[in-house]
């Protein structure tokens, strides 16, 4: 199959008036901003394009007839997301990635991912070599750009312009090499349909599941009430768009018969909470419960004291299950979910044992699912099938499997961050006493509080010893750890809530969801130590306002540090503006590999064949899935 498309490289002069008319010919619509696939904007010096296939825009800036540069963007906030060095805009095949498109192995992804001499590549056909760089080859009179990829037995291919949308960066699982192929060999395409057979088997159970829930007949909540709407009045900040749209498309679904299963994504910080509690308010307005999963007791205390201060003009019954309550106090509450007394119950995964049994449970919401166990998300995926569900994640998932994995769960994103938020100002630097002193007096000198996380519990106690002599005089410093006594770590949580403790030295027991506005200064010991998503998780930790706030990344000495590590360290500081998140997202996969991403029966798949290729083939084959007979 030919490809047609317009290809626009990083640097290159182009005739404006040309490329407008060859994307009106590609079936792009102008308007005066884009907000959909297969729209372009042109503004001054700046033209944004949203290619079909694309998860975001493009915004292309121009010095003159010049590309100086190429971004993605949100189009919601107008940030800018990923930078490329070439982008492929290909024909809008779709009338307005007019029902269900389908997708092949051979429609791109988004392209944001750069490559270097040397990278492997994954090419659809031929399948893995090495990427040898661009050269340009006379074909027919005419000079044209051509990948050059080499395979085993140093055998060369050379890929034209028109056909570079197959070739994409191979990431796998793993840090070894990956194998190399012979051209014209067959072995690859069998690699391929034994891969595809595999994904196909996946997929049929996704679209089962889901098929199941369709089956049943939900629970179809009302239309907001009075009482709703001042409930969400004392939100006490402007909300977001995204967080707007989120709760429309949130409300659609418990609205209708459908049991909801909604995923909803943001980065730290970005208001998903809010969003959960006017879903779980909606839900007592229809006298069904609600139960608010959560995975640390630290985060379902927090959730406790920030929800329950917001209904406290309303008859909304609230508990908190966790074993930061005494037997007494968790038997107390059991009775009233059964007796249905019990309105909204935040708890860890107590809320999943066999003796907690709910009179009229109308929703869950999962703060964090991939933090529970096997168990407990074997419990989970049964009730699924007849239970409006909500999950909350703060762990952005790297968009091209979000593109895939989108078209068999609902899913909302917030990716425009609160009004007046600072970016966290990071940095990395070896481990020194009057750095740390420095940084805990200037958080102090302003009314301001600190975390210092250190992560290993037997010697924590004489590390806050040691905090408390670089820390100024009369201050209050707290420990902090999941090994600690329930009621002792309570009073702890809820004294640096209140302001009453200035420093606390702590593990990663504050990692998810802990939210402290007057907490602004952050300082990590061992931070080599820490993956790149728990150091993104522990920067979120401060900054959650409009105060200017730290974080320090202490290691033992730079120079030493594994590849890994420094890799580690160098993205968090690269990626410390706001919505950093997608960016951290990725680079971890690039460290660490894809991981578990669906499944342990899939990770040799992803290995053999490369991560973008297998999303490409689950794309493929939910479509095919999904086509009714005679769409084809």
């Amino acid at each position: 199959m030919k490809f047609r498309s317009i290809k626009l490289y990083k640097n290159e002069e182009i005739d404006l008036d040309k490329l407008i008319k060859s994307l009106s010919e590609f079936g792009y619509a102008r308007q005066d901003k884009v907000g959909d696939e297969a729209e372009f904007a042109l503004r001054g010096g700046i033209l944004d394009i949203f290619p079909a296939t694309f998860d975001y825009p493009v915004r292309i800036e121009l010095n003159e007839n010049k590309i100086s540069s190429i971004n993605s963007f949100d189009f919601l906030s107008g940030k800018l997301i990923f930078e490329h060095t070439l982008v492929m805009v290909l024909p809008n095949v779709k009338p307005k990635s007019a029902g269900f498109r389908h997708f092949s192995e051979d429609d791109p992804l988004e392209n944001f991912i750069n490559l270097h001499i040397g990278d492997y590549v994954v090419h659809n056909q031929y399948g893995i070599g090495k990427f040898l760089g661009i050269r340009k080859i006379e074909s027919n009179g005419l000079k044209r750009d051509h990948m050059v990829i080499e395979y085993a037995e140093g055998d060369k291919l050379y890929v034209p312009d028109s056909f570079m949308h197959l070739v994409q960066k191979y990431i796998g699982l793993e840090k070894r090499s990956p194998r190399i192929y012979k051209l014209g060999s067959k072995e690859w395409q069998r690699v391929k349909s034994q891969t595809k057979k595999g994904i196909q088997k996946m997929a049929f159970e996704l679209l089962r599941i889901q098929a199941a829930r369709s089956s049943f007949s939900g629970f179809k909540f009302s239309r907001d009430c009075q009482w709703q709407k001042d409930f969400e009045s004392t939100f006490k900040y402007k909300e977001t768009p995204g967080q707007i749209q989120a709760m429309q498309e949130l409300k659609k679904d418990m609205e209708s018969e459908r049991p909801m299963d909604r995923l909803l994504c943001g980065d730290v910080g970005y208001g998903k909470t809010e969003v959960a509690m006017r879903a779980a308010f909606k839900a007592v307005m229809d006298n069904r419960q609600v139960a608010f999963l959560v995975p640390t007791t630290i985060l379902a205390e927090q959730h406790f004291h920030n929800l329950n201060s917001r209904l406290k003009d309303f008859p909304v019954n609230l508990a908190m299950l966790s074993r930061f309550r005494t037997k007494h106090e968790q038997d107390e509450i059991i009775k009233g979910i059964s007796e249905g007394r019990v309105d909204i119950v935040i708890g860890t995964h107590r809320l999943l044992s066999s003796d907690v049994v709910f009179k009229d449970l109308g929703l869950l919401i999962i703060d964090e699912e991939q933090r529970f166990g096997v168990k407990a998300k074997e419990k989970l995926k049964a009730l699924r099938l007849t239970l409006d569900v909500l999950t909350l994640t703060a762990t952005p998932i790297p968009r091209t499997l979000y593109m895939s994995v989108m078209q068999v769960k609902d899913m909302s994103t917030i990716n425009t961050p609160p009004l007046n938020r600072i970016p966290v100002e990071t940095r990395v630097m070896r481990f020194d006493e009057a750095l740390i002193k420095q940084a805990i007096s200037n958080e102090l000198r302003r009314k301001g509080q600190v975390y210092f996380v250190h992560n290993r519990v037997m010697d924590i106690e004489e590390v806050s010893d040691k905090i408390r002599r670089l820390s100024p005089e009369n201050s209050m410093i707290g420990v902090a750890h999941g090994q600690m006594p329930p009621k002792m770590l309570e009073k702890v949580m809820l004294g640096f809530l209140k302001g009453e403790i200035d420093v606390l030295v702590c593990t990663m027991i504050i990692e998810s969801g802990i939210d402290v506005p007057n907490a602004n200064t952050l300082i990590v010991n061992d931070a080599d130590n820490f993956g790149l998503s728990d150091l993104h998780q522990l920067r979120g930790r401060v900054g959650r306002f409009d105060r200017k706030a730290y974080a320090f990344f202490l290691v033992p000495n730079p120079d030493i540090l594994n590849s890994d590590a420094k890799a580690r360290l160098k993205a968090i500081t690269t990626h410390s503006g706001l919505g950093a998140g997608f960016k951290i997202a990725f680079e971890d996969l690039m460290i660490r590999g894809a991981g578990n991403l669906l499944g342990i029966e899939q990770h040799g798949y992803i290995n053999t064949i490369g991560f973008d290729l297998y999303c490409r083939l689950l794309r493929e084959v939910i479509s095919d899935f999904k086509i009714k007979p005679g769409e084809k």
